[in-house]
């Protein structure tokens, strides 16, 4: 399994950014695929996920209402739509998934980084004031 991040980039303060993540080798059911994001010198924070079987989504309080995560599994392709971007958004952005355990297991939706066992590489978003 590989997961490619893409379209992060430089946006002024109120900008729009779209983030690409394709999954190769993947299976989208009973799983959950994610965004992280890790600003210099902080901790790796989670932003949001989707389950891949019911597309119920889940975002931290600090973009809710400003960022969407959608899934295109025809293009095995997750979507992070960021909106309304502050400067606290900067960060690097990861997308991330957990594997696929058989058509009986439906493994939750989770903010944990250690329930994902796929990392992409990262995307750079830089918002500045």
């Amino acid at each position: 399994v590989q997961l490619q991040a893409s379209g992060g980039g430089l946006v002024q303060t109120g900008g729009s950014l779209r983030l690409s993540c394709v999954i190769s080798g993947y299976i989208f059911s009973g799983n959950t695929m994610a965004w992280y994001r890790q600003a210099p010198g902080k901790e790796r924070e989670w932003v949001t996920c989707i389950n891949t079987s019911d597309g119920s989504t889940y975002y931290a309080d600090s973009v809710k209402g400003r960022f969407t995560i959608s899934r295109d599994n025809a293009k095995d392709t997750v979507f992070l739509q960021m909106n309304s971007l502050k400067f606290e958004d900067t960060a690097v952005y990861y997308c991330a998934a957990n594997e696929y355990r058989g058509p009986f297991t439906i493994r939750a939706p989770t903010t944990n980084p250690e329930d994902y066992e796929y990392w992409g590489q990262g995307t750079q978003v830089t918002v500045s004031s």
